[in-house]
């Protein structure tokens, strides 16, 4: 005989979600492991005195966890997880019969947040690597990838078309009425007329844009930069679904995309936290936030590092000059420009004699001023040595003879030039290689870095941030499970605030 289940649920008596969440589930030794209480303190100036009571900010930071953990693309679809698990229930702090919170009003705490809370959320996860152990310091590596953005490139349209559209919409809307409210009158008997800056005053307007940085800018590009005779894509091309996104060069699918660049400041040591996250459009060069994340890194985390490492996209003579003058080792693959091609010496193979001003070749000729080039001097070979020189072929084509050019700020590159053939650089090198990397796969692989959800800069650095801070806290799982410290770990970690930072610096350095 068939039977036929009769869907009938009773209320059962004394049931308790604690009981029915396994003692050694996930999220109930992230809960033991981490302390969310702060994030109250890092969001008060967002909420008014009274009124309803809003979601709780833990809960709120709590699912922006389970969100990274289950690899959640979104917050309609993380309420229906939250709804269906019983351990993130509990996780949350809600009992069966609680409802959950909407997931609208998770978009609208995001928004009201802003970029900054973030920033400070992922710092203060970074800070729990630092009091459990897990920074060294000595060793920083910068590393980026290409993420696809939350926008089709068929959505990219005239930039000149854009702007007159937004122009006829704040006609429609009364722009004179909105910039008479946006924008404060000075008052005259607290401020002379003559001391205020001008609106057009060109000198104020080059001022602020030098004191400003990448991490300031959030990671947005700075249009005094040259970037050639053919300008940018984005100075003439915007997408209306993502103005900030900017064409990727094709993949291996060989189709152009609109994305960003994430940018990874990790740290040496072998839990490998990050230490500092940055996303900028995709048409940022790698090289070009690297000293302000490398200066934002040593200051908010009072390091300073033995060397830095990083691809040769990195290894611009700006780059290297700013980190040996700091007194830190630039362990940077360098460009070998100059060679015109793989088939020729590259510039590394040119020896420079500062007393006698001249380059040798590898040969032995010597290459002589020639006159300036550009911001830099022209060294060049004799023409009849060239001529009959055995490494002719592998030195310059043609008949003529070879040219060396050398800009400033080249004796820091020589510098790093000689690092090449020892063992720390080399070994530098072999590590960066399987350091960063893995980090992006991971993030792509396994928590939705493939494709960026958000829209806009600020959004998708608040998106990036929240991805490298579960990164941290998966380190912060595994490393904290491993057993107590070591005595000069404990020591170090002991050492008394009233000395100076210096001293301490130094001593947790020998241990």
């Amino acid at each position: 005989m068939m039977g036929t289940k009769m869907r009938h649920f009773s209320p059962l008596p004394n049931l308790s979600l604690e009981e029915l969440v396994p003692k050694d589930n996930f999220y109930r030794r992230l809960d033991a492991m981490l302390d969310l209480s702060f994030v109250r303190d890092l969001v008060e100036d967002c909420y008014a005195c009274s009124g309803r009571p809003s979601v709780d900010p833990v809960v709120f930071f709590r699912l922006q966890l389970v969100m990274f953990f289950e690899d959640v693309r979104s917050e309609r679809r993380l309420m229906e997880v939250a709804a269906d698990r019983l351990s993130v229930r509990w996780f949350l702090g809600y009992d069966l019969d609680e409802p959950l919170p909407d997931h609208s009003s998770l978009t609208r705490i995001r928004e009201r947040y802003g970029l900054e809370i973030f920033r400070r959320f992922f710092e203060r996860m970074v800070q729990e690597c630092f009091e459990a152990g897990l920074v060294w310091g000595e060793e920083l590596y910068f590393d980026s990838t290409k993420v696809e953005a939350n926008a089709d490139v068929d959505s990219l349209r005239s930039r000149s078309i854009a702007q007159n559209h937004l122009k006829e919409l704040f006609e429609e809307t009364g722009s004179q009425e909105i910039e008479d409210v946006a924008t404060p009158q000075p008052n005259p008997d607290v401020w002379g007329a003559d001391t205020l800056p001008k609106a057009g005053e060109e000198n104020l307007k080059e001022n602020n844009a030098r004191s400003e940085d990448w991490i300031s800018r959030d990671g947005g590009q700075e249009r005094a930069f040259s970037s050639g005779p053919r300008g940018r894509t984005a100075d003439r091309l915007v997408s209306t679904t993502d103005p900030d996104a900017t064409p990727m060069r094709p993949g291996s699918e060989g189709q152009t995309k609109l994305g960003y660049q994430a940018h990874y400041v990790v740290d040496g040591g072998k839990a490998r936290v990050i230490l500092n996250v940055l996303v900028t459009p995709s048409e940022v060069s790698e090289n070009r936030p690297m000293l302000d994340l490398l200066w934002r890194s040593c200051f908010r985390w009072r390091l300073w590092p033995h060397h830095v490492s990083g691809d040769a996209k990195y290894g611009t003579a700006e780059n290297v000059r700013a980190i040996e003058s700091a007194n830190i080792r630039a362990y940077v693959a360098l460009h070998e420009s100059g060679g015109k091609g793989k088939a020729f010496f590259g510039k590394g193979a040119f020896v420079y004699d500062p007393k006698r001003d001249l380059y040798l070749c590898p040969a032995g000729e010597e290459l002589r001023r020639a006159g300036k080039s550009g911001k830099g001097i022209k060294y060049r070979a004799d023409t009849s040595a060239c001529r009959g020189c055995p490494l002719k072929e592998r030195s310059t084509p043609g008949e003529g003879a070879r040219n060396i050019n050398r800009y400033p700020n080249e004796e820091y590159v020589e510098r790093v030039r000689a690092y090449r053939g020892t063992e720390p650089y080399e070994k530098a090198l072999r590590k960066r290689g399987v350091w960063v990397e893995p980090l992006f796969g991971e993030a792509k692989e396994w928590h939705g870095m493939d494709r960026f959800r958000l829209r806009t800069l600020k959004k998708v650095n608040s998106e990036a941030l929240m991805v490298a801070a579960g990164q941290n806290v998966k380190r912060l799982l595994v490393w904290r499970r491993r057993g107590p410290r070591s005595v000069a770990q404990e020591m170090a970690l002991r050492l008394p605030e009233s000395l100076p930072f210096c001293f301490r610096h130094r001593v947790r350095r020998r241990h």
